[in-house]
């Protein structure tokens, strides 16, 4: 009887593992949201790292994360770490480009994965205010195609984004 629960959870392993192996190679989470502002008044929201407090959703997951600051004070150049021992993890952001067309940053994750991706808030005139779309795109690494199999990675993320996004919204639009 043993040996055939031992094998039923072999079978299930590697199933498990097939069907991970065969996930994308690559992610891609995108959301957008329409601010009543032009993007001149959206960027210093995004480049600057100390604002990120007031609408990042991802800042209030741990009152005790550590954070630093270097490289300029904002836009390209200007970078943000982060260490958290509870669920925002570690790793750290910079600012690549900051224009008209949208914010382009460099995230790295360290822990609970180290993971490189890239993403951008992107702009695009919507009536008399601004698109903001905030993507990212980064490798599909195994863990994350195993955790696929079992989580909706990008209605996890995804909510993450319209989180902020709406309080970016709100930030932006009160100043």
């Amino acid at each position: 009887m043993l040996l055939y629960i031992l094998l039923g959870l072999a079978a299930l392993l590697a199933i498990l593992l097939i069907v991970a192996s065969r996930k994308p190679d690559t992610v891609h989470y995108e959301r957008s949201i329409v601010i009543n502002a032009s993007p001149e008044r959206i960027i210093p929201h995004i480049e600057d790292f100390h604002k990120w407090s007031a609408w990042s959703p991802w800042e209030k997951l741990d009152p005790q994360m550590k954070r630093e600051y270097s490289g300029a004070a904002s836009g390209p150049g200007a970078k943000y770490f982060w260490s958290s021992t509870g669920k925002a993890g570690e790793g750290s952001m910079e600012i690549i480009e900051a224009t008209e067309r949208g914010v382009h940053i460099d995230l790295r994750f360290v822990k609970p994965f180290k993971n490189v991706c890239d993403t951008w808030i992107r702009f695009e005139p919507q009536g008399s205010g601004t698109r903001a779309t905030w993507m990212m795109t980064g490798p599909n690494l195994f863990m994350g195609k195993l955790m696929g199999i079992f989580i909706n990675m990008d209605k996890m993320v995804g909510k993450d984004f319209e989180t902020g996004l709406a309080g970016m919204k709100a930030e932006v639009e009160k100043s």
